[in-house]
């Protein structure tokens, strides 16, 4: 498996930062979060977006995919949500990166029927966008569907190989599910995996891995169990939790926690 870590983790830092930190502490790729307030994000102009891929490449370091915040179940008119996710995968295409991630974002945690459907009808719209830019967008196991068997519901009736899951494993946790239960329902879908790690459920503040509850464990030991060889990317959250460790301090660590737990669970 390859190893990401997620720039939500270090917000604000320029590309050649981020690059400098992930060819230091041995870090195959990075996922970009795409926002405004980030160095990267679909405003970008031609320009600029060539030298982001450059650097990526002259780094040696992979582009895995942007974490945009399109929310697809969300109430109010299609056109908003696709303009939005449309942006995501031509800025994706032209970083070469392979995934998009979007969020599921229903007006409440309990959606029925018509909130699994519009996600399903705005994903099934954007993957033929998806698929001729060459790029794949992940629903992220977060929010209103924060399980395997949540996202299945939008996924299924998708039908596309343009479309795929993320499985974020605090979220997952979150909603009671066991990780081989997850990945049951989310393996023909998977694009990667989010680790991270926290105190509680009512604690969600970022840790060092393998210092909190999350069962990363278990998690790697289903993947690897299953033959599965994709990408494993830290989440941490640091932009939401100010006072947490840097994560800079923590990345080789975080690199030989996950390496020592994938040899174990070879």
């Amino acid at each position: 498996m390859k190893l990401a870590f997620s720039t939500l983790g270090v917000p604000g830092l320029p590309v050649p930062e981020v690059l400098a930190l992930a060819t230091a502490h041995g870090y195959d790729g990075v996922e970009l979060r795409a926002h405004p307030e980030e160095p990267v994000h679909p405003d970008l102009g031609p320009a600029e977006r060539a030298d982001v891929a450059a650097a990526f490449e002259a780094a040696g370091v992979e582009v895995l995919g942007l974490a945009g915040y399109a929310r697809v179940a969300a109430p109010g008119d299609d056109e908003p949500v696709l303009d939005e996710i449309r942006r995501l995968l031509t800025l994706a295409r032209d970083l070469h990166a392979p995934f998009v991630r979007v969020f599921p974002g229903a007006a409440t945690d309990q959606p029925g029927p018509e909130a699994d459907a519009v996600a399903a009808r705005r994903l099934g719209t954007a993957a033929e966008h998806a698929a001729d830019l060459g790029v794949r967008i992940l629903l992220e196991t977060h929010d209103s569907h924060r399980t395997g068997a949540d996202a299945i519901r939008v996924l299924g009736p998708v039908g596309h190989r343009h479309v795929g899951a993320l499985w974020d494993v605090m979220h997952t946790w979150l909603g009671g599910e066991e990780p081989r239960e997850t990945y049951a329902a989310l393996s023909p879908y998977l694009g990667y995996v989010q680790v991270k790690d926290i105190a509680a459920a009512d604690d969600t503040a970022p840790l060092p891995l393998g210092a909190g509850v999350l069962p990363l464990t278990a998690c790697l030991e289903v993947l690897a169990g299953q033959g599965w060889n994709g990408w494993l990317c830290w989440e941490y959250e640091k932009r939401w939790h100010e006072t947490a460790t840097p994560l800079p301090d923590l990345l080789t660590a975080g690199r030989d926690h996950l390496v020592r737990l994938l040899d174990a669970a070879r």
